[in-house]
């Protein structure tokens, strides 16, 4: 939780100052007035990023937490907002979807959302792992706060995670009735609707809702069907029973469902098509291409970057839901037992991805016969310590995990030669499944050396096991049997398996932490991380036999060396952070065009080691009671030190070390943001307050292999918002504006060039200049 009190030694109050300049664009001070002089006082934030009360200070961890206030204040929809205030944080819709997540932190994180493949930023809901980066784009509503902690985590959370963690958490519900209902109004027909409250049931039981409705026409349109492209229309629930049968026992349990309607995002085509090409009658669910030949430099390159021609069809549908329970006990004034028992699912239906952005089936994921399948069950155990001199946690983890999928790849075997005559076309269809069974035990404890040194001791055991199974074969035709296409022809069974594997693994944590003065503190720390190995759902054996073998795990070992502090009587607050990172074993998914020229190969492989060297420093500085300043820069030297890529070799692959070829994905060197907040004391008329925000990233890699075409340069963003509060503060009114300059930026692409694939170079990209208001009551 985050609690705010008043009247606490120095130390404490840093944790005010340092928390707010990770959360907040706007001061946390008060003003105390004695006789006629005005004295800044700070409000302290305790926060639970370890799982117990301390001040943000003395956890020797680099964190940043945003509170549901200043998320509001900021015009903060969803989760991707965080990577506009978070040093070295990637958090991006995947390209190809509207609500699959892509998460980096310091350069680790999940380079591949297909299912069965391990995220390496862990997402959590209330102490919930979320196994599945699909429907993983959270909206904010009815929250508490956000914690992004950075660096590997597996001593304190249920699932280890080798690069960081972000944490949402709800409110929880209380003895007084509360009630809260905003709507948002924007250009693009942007109409949503969030409400939430509470309602105590007598004086031990509370229940509470909360829902949100949004809609959004798109920022674009498909040319070829009339549809809107890049719209949002979808729909959030939350419902929760608390109970307080006595003053020791605590229980809550907790429902939620998502369900996501947007249309199907196929991105932009950045390049025409380079020779003619004919297309074969309609035969897939869903395809409506002409049947006639498509002409070089047909389906011109548009203007605006969220158009199409994709002929592959709009519906899509992505639903999460899930049921939790937890229990709370409190043993003694010194334990504190906890259980933690979640069931998640979530399926997407139709999510086509039409590569080559044409009406024709020249590169298409079929959207009739795609669909990623869900399920998880989590039960974590924990015992929560404090003593004087020392405190920690003990906890057991497990996980059971099914994640399936299936699609067809459609393949435009090459141009026309014949004119008139239809192209053939391959089929590439797949399907398969991951089983994960996960047990850990795991512990971290604190312990005072004194009055100013510290020492945390951390360590974790994993054992994975997963199950999978694929299958993957080559057809004649617009379709497999896994569409529905009954008039495909058989041509070759590409992969066909089911095995088994085990990894097991103890992951420590160390660190070492020392007050310098009562309102400074200086750690110094190393943690191991672990991600479990797996299959590849897209390996072809015929190419490359050893995917039948599965990959091997990742790990990192992270050193880091930190300063928090307070200085100028607390008008300065900072915490900075520099670390260096062993990566080893990275998984990496890569996929080319096979030899023949008629299919495309995936390969996800250990591809070797490398070092991650960067910095980290957010500051905010109080000019005045009325005026603050936020900064935040990061900064991240990834180098591969070693990459065994395959390359065709006399009909095969073999794998050829590449590292000076090869960059890091989805990790700017250099990112960071300013704001100015300025807030007008209107007496009994309330409260303006006004802030405007740069951010900045340089250039992006969509892929570890460099390809100018795709590959974003550095841009900024520019965000501004204004916001009156009731001095009552029931009522709220704000005005928005987020990139406000229209700047056109990449989140994600695909590259299959050539003439065998119609030069197939798609971009999906951030949304453009919005401006919305917001009318919030609460009572």
């Amino acid at each position: 939780m985050i609690r705010v009190q008043r009247t606490l030694p120095a130390r404490l109050l840093l944790a005010g100052a340092s928390a707010t300049a990770l959360a907040s664009g706007m001061p946390a001070i008060a003003q105390d007035t004695t006789g006629d002089e005005e004295a800044l006082t700070i409000d302290t934030i305790v926060v639970t990023a370890r799982r117990r009360d301390e001040s943000i200070v003395e956890v020797p961890i680099a964190v940043s937490t945003f509170d549901a206030d200043k998320l509001d204040m900021r015009g903060a929809l969803d989760i991707t907002a965080l990577q506009r205030n978070t040093p070295n944080l990637t958090l991006q819709v995947s390209r190809g979807t509207n609500s699959t997540l892509t998460a980096f932190i310091r350069g680790v994180g999940q380079q591949d959302p297909l299912w069965g493949f391990e995220p390496g930023v862990g997402l959590y809901v209330d102490d919930i792992y979320i196994a599945r980066p699909q429907g993983a784009i959270l909206d904010i509503f009815d929250i508490e706060r956000i914690e992004v902690l950075r660096g590997p985590q597996g001593t304190l959370y249920g699932r280890n995670t080798i690069g960081g963690a972000v944490k949402y958490v709800t409110r929880r519900l209380g003895q007084e009735p509360t009630f809260k209902v905003r709507t948002n109004l924007g250009n693009y027909e942007q109409r949503d609707l969030v409400a939430s409250g509470s309602v105590p049931l007598g004086d031990k039981v509370a229940l509470g809702a909360a829902i949100g409705w949004y809609n959004r026409d798109g920022y674009g349109t498909n040319h070829f069907t009339g549809a809107e492209t890049n719209n949002k229309k979808s729909f959030a629930a939350r419902l929760t029973l608390e109970a307080t049968p006595s003053e020791n026992l605590f229980f809550r349990l907790s429902a939620d469902r998502t369900d996501d309607d947007s249309n199907a995002n196929h991105g932009h085509r950045e390049a025409a098509v380079p020779a003619d090409w004919a297309v074969l009658p309609a035969v897939l669910p869903g395809y409506s291409p002409s049947a006639q030949p498509v002409p070089a430099g047909a389906f011109p390159v548009q203007a605006n970057k969220y158009d199409t021609w994709a002929g592959l069809g709009d519906d899509n549908e992505v639903i999460t839901q899930g049921l939790s329970g937890l229990v709370e006990w409190t043993l003694s004034d010194s334990l504190v037992f906890k259980s933690i028992t979640a069931y998640r699912d979530g399926v997407t239906h139709g999510t086509g991805i039409d590569f080559d952005g044409t009406p024709a089936p020249i590169l298409d994921i079929s959207a009739g016969g795609s669909v990623y399948d869900d399920h998880q069950f989590s039960q974590e155990l924990q015992l929560v310590i404090q003593r004087e001199s020392w405190s920690g946690i003990l906890g057991a983890y497990y996980l059971d995990a099914l994640a399936t999928g299936q699609y067809d790849t459609v393949l435009g075997i090459g141009a026309a030669a014949i004119p008139g005559v239809p192209t053939p076309h391959l089929t590439q269809g797949t399907s398969g499944e991951v089983d994960t069974k996960s047990i850990a035990l795991f512990g971290d404890f604190d312990f005072d050396l004194g009055e100013r040194w510290n020492l945390s001791l951390g360590g974790r055991w994993t054992r994975d096991k997963k199950e999978g199974t694929v299958f993957k074969a080559n057809y004649l035709g617009l379709g497999s049997p896994i569409s529905g296409a009954t008039s495909s022809i058989l041509i070759q069974t590409l992969t066909d398996y089911t095995r088994e594997l085990t990894f097991e693994e103890f992951t420590p944590r160390v660190s070492l932490s020392y007050a310098l003065a009562d309102d400074m503190n200086v750690y110094a720390a190393y943690s191991r991380g672990f991600k479990s190995g797996g299959f590849d759902m897209r390996g072809d054996a015929t190419a490359t036999p050893a995917t039948q073998e599965g990959y091997e795990p990742e790990t990192v070992d992270s050193f880091e060396i930190g300063l928090k502090g307070n200085v100028l009587d607390g008008r300065l607050s900072f915490a900075g952070a520099i670390f260096h990172t062993l990566y080893d074993g990275q998984q990496v998914t890569s996929q080319q065009v096979n030899q023949s020229g008629t299919g495309v190969v995936s390969f996800v492989d250990n591809v070797g080691s490398s070092t991650i060297n960067g910095a980290e420093l957010e500051a905010t500085a109080w000019f005045s009671n009325a005026f603050s300043v936020d900064f935040a820069l990061g900064y991240v030297d990834a180098k591969f030190d070693e990459y065994l890529a395959y390359a065709p070799v006399g009909g095969s692959y073999v794998q050829v070390d590449v590292a000076d070829q090869r960059q890091f994905q989805n990790t700017p060197e250099w990112n960071g943001n300013v704001a100015l907040n300025y807030t007008v004391d209107m007496d009994t008329r309330g409260t303006l307050a006004l802030r405007g925000a740069l951010s900045f990233r340089s250039s992006i890699n969509m892929f570890e292999t460099p390809v100018p075409a795709i590959d974003q340069p550095a841009y900024e963003l520019l965000d501004a918002s204004i916001v009156w509060t009731a001095a009552n503060e029931k009522w709220r009114v704000g005005i928005h504006g987020r990139n406000l300059t229209n700047e056109r930026y990449r989140t994600g692409a695909y590259n299959f060039p050539g003439l065998a694939f119609g030069d197939s170079i798609i971009g999906f990209y951030g949304a453009p200049r919005t401006i919305f208001a917001s009318i919030e009551y609460r009572y």
